[in-house]
């Protein structure tokens, strides 16, 4: 029956999960408030209320989240815990390997994921490729008799999965379908570049232009500067009584 709510108290769990925040907004980093958000402006609110003190007593029994979709069992009014899923788009192996490719090619994008940070831009890249990060739609459903969306079971869900999310962020990519040792695994093995690598070349193969003269891919070219040779004079100045006999040999040293 549309709108059917249960006014009963729900049965009191030993172990559940409860969420941390007992007051006040749930999720405190960006990533999971962006989360949040997206709930609380498409979700019916009194559900929703209803939900975070569902999370807050801890009448969710369990939570497991994989590719794509995130199931867990809520204790309600009755004596079978409810049955709920939360359903996203999990991105094939071609599109992690587009998006990867990005992350790889921002490097303080990828220093801050190994790092094992979010960077807020990055929800910035998956737009980019036309692909979102957090879900706009949620395909979801609760096996209780209440046809609102979302029921008190799912929101109380949801707000928990918000909070997994403030611990572990790679969490809401694991929903996506890559893991944290998927993603860091491919962007540790991936190409960074090194302002300070130099080639390794053989000391054999180094020996035929070593004593050469000019620029040599080892000994760059020196070059003369067209600088004034008593610049550093005019701006440091000596005594007085130095001045005339380093003029000459800063000259000499221009021209060697």
């Amino acid at each position: 029956m549309a709108g059917w709510y249960d006014g009963g108290k729900p049965i009191r769990v030993e172990g559940g999960i409860k969420a941390r925040t007992q007051r006040g907004s749930i999720g405190s980093t960006w990533w999971s408030r962006r989360f949040i958000d997206i709930l609380e402006r498409v979700c019916d609110k009194g559900r929703l209320s209803r939900g975070r003190a569902y999370a807050r007593k801890g009448q969710v029994l369990s939570i497991d989240l994989s590719p794509g979709e995130v199931r867990a069992a809520v204790q309600g009014s009755r004596r079978d815990p409810y049955k709920v899923k939360v359903r996203v788009e999990a991105y094939d192996e071609a599109r992690w390997s587009a998006i990867e490719e990005s992350i790889a090619a921002q490097a303080v994008y990828r220093a801050k994921l190994l790092a094992g940070e979010m960077p807020p831009e990055i929800e910035e890249l998956f737009a980019a490729m036309g692909i979102d990060l957090f879900p706009r739609d949620l395909d979801m459903d609760c096996s209780c008799p209440d046809w609102g969306f979302p029921c008190k079971h799912l929101s109380a869900v949801l707000y928990l999965l918000a909070e997994s999310f403030d611990d572990d962020p790679f969490l809401v990519l694991a929903w996506r379908g890559r893991t944290r040792e998927q993603l860091l695994g491919s962007l540790a093995d991936g190409p960074a570049a090194d302002p300070l690598a130099v080639d390794d070349v053989p000391f054999n193969d180094r020996l035929a232009d070593f004593y050469a003269p000019g620029a040599t891919a080892h000994r760059p070219e020196r070059r003369h500067s067209a600088v004034a040779p008593d610049l550093l004079l005019r701006i440091f100045p000596p005594p007085a009584d130095l001045a005339g006999p380093l003029a000459p040999a800063y000259k000499g040293l221009a021209d060697a």
